[in-house]
């Protein structure tokens, strides 16, 4: 009976010891859980070398409504949301973008996800944004998106007296500005964190993740893909693409990245709500998307076994959404500026 129970203790102390060194291996090699405020997320952009505005939830709650208006778009019916949907893993599941008369993103560019996207490096697949701030921008002005010069995104957004008084309690005397509106929408975004049972696990959690989740996060570590996901996002930097290989769907757009050849690897945060996948979107399964991966950066063939275990893994990003509800914006007036289609 005393050699029984030895064994059993001795079993249940080897699968711990197995839990604990990968917890440990799983750090040494660059991830790190999520911050748990907006103090930590500070903390983050300050070792990223990011500065951003000071947070508060005013501003928060003011980027909320701006991030669901459609009248920030010429067009009057798109908002940061349609691209870049909460309700659907932070993207638009579509292949590339649509915006202002239909138009596809011309360089047939894939939504990244808006989860996390504070804790990136970097905005945009060829990061030319540093902040979330200036990333929004972007999109508002950029004529195959939402179609609206800075100008008249402020001329809309003025015409509202609900949202003048709270740009003037927030911002003061510079009130509604093309920068304060990327701003507080800024701030909305940062509350757009997802914390996921592997947080719990880099935690110290040893049960947060099944086995066989933990066979697939050490096969992750094992492959190489830690040389470009790791971090607190499991990407979001810049990095060479086809370092091995060439991609298959490479000639689907002409987008070859940044001016260096760079590009920025996505978060693999929430992965499993967000195909397709590349910057393209040319890939819908995430197995597939794998084994390419592997091909094309490591130059490795990764079984279909092996893509299904590190996929398994992956699952456990998917982290738990924050709340939001829908917010009743501003009634036009005889002064907003009509919609052109």
């Amino acid at each position: 009976m005393k050699i029984k129970l030895f064994f059993i203790t001795s079993l249940v102390a080897f699968s711990s010891l197995n839990a604990t060194n990968l917890i440990e291996e799983a750090r040494n090699s660059g991830l790190v859980s999520l911050p748990k405020n907006q103090k930590g997320v500070d903390e983050i952009l300050k070792q990223n070398g990011i500065k951003a505005s000071e947070f508060t939830l005013e501003k928060a709650e003011l980027g909320k409504k701006l991030y669901f208006e459609p009248r920030l778009s010429k067009s009057g019916i798109i908002s940061c949301n349609t691209c870049h949907n909460v309700g659907l893993g932070g993207t638009d599941g579509i292949s590339a973008a649509v915006g202002h008369k239909w138009t596809a993103n011309p360089h047939h560019l894939n939504s990244p996800t808006v989860y996390n996207a504070v804790l990136n490096n970097t905005q945009f697949w060829d990061g030319r944004a540093g902040t979330l701030a200036d990333q929004a921008k972007g999109p508002i002005q950029a004529e195959p998106e939402m179609a609206t010069p800075a100008k008249l995104a402020v001329e809309k957004i003025a015409s509202l007296p609900e949202y003048v008084s709270e740009f003037r309690k927030i911002y003061g005397k510079s009130g509604v500005s093309f920068d304060n509106i990327a701003d507080a929408i800024a701030n909305f975004e940062r509350t757009l964190i997802t914390p996921s049972r592997f947080d719990k696990f880099l935690e110290g959690d040893e049960k947060a993740l099944t086995k066989e989740e933990q066979k697939g996060l050490k096969l992750f570590m094992e492959k190489g893909c830690t040389a470009c996901h790791n971090g607190v996002n499991l990407g979001g930097n810049m990095q060479a693409f086809e370092v091995a290989g060439k991609y298959k769907f490479a000639n689907l757009g002409d987008f070859k990245g940044d001016a260096n050849g760079m590009v920025k690897t996505p978060t693999l945060r929430n992965v499993a709500e967000t195909a397709p996948y590349f910057h393209n979107g040319a890939i819908w399964n995430l197995q597939d998307a794998i084994k390419e991966m592997g091909s094309v950066q490591l130059g490795i063939k990764i079984s279909n076994k092996e893509a299904k275990s590190i996929e398994t893994f992956l699952k456990s990003l998917t982290g738990i959404k924050p709340a939001i509800i829908y917010p009743q914006l501003p009634i036009s007036t005889e002064k907003t500026p009509k919609p052109e289609l």
